[in-house]
């Protein structure tokens, strides 16, 4: 990506996602489901085009703090969410206490 590359993530509700789009194109985005106070990931996709440029971390990242933000916890069924909150402890209180040792973050 060159250094005026724009990239946006937004949040579409009707389609249950958080997308990322790279100079106006979809790039990727993480799916979510929401049920009553928890925010479900079941799947996050980038286009094999833009592999490798940090776009998964990127759209789960703000797709988290959209969700911190509205109050809700997170249930990361999706592999790329529970190992991006892995790997990014300052997320972990997002999830449920009680739910943390089913997804790998006791």
């Amino acid at each position: 990506m060159s250094t005026d590359t724009e990239i946006n993530v937004v949040n579409v509700p009707e389609k249950g996602r958080f997308e990322i789009h790279v100079d106006g194109e979809l790039a990727g985005f993480t799916e979510y489901v929401d049920r009553e106070d928890a925010r479900v990931f079941p799947h996050t996709e980038v286009d094999e085009a833009y592999a490798g440029q940090g776009l998964a971390k990127r759209v789960i990242r703000e797709g988290l703090e959209a969700t911190r933000a509205q109050g809700k916890l997170v249930l990361p069924v999706c592999p790329a969410v529970r190992g991006f909150i892995a790997k990014n402890p300052e997320y972990v209180d997002l999830v449920p206490e009680a739910r943390r040792a089913e997804f790998g973050l006791a």
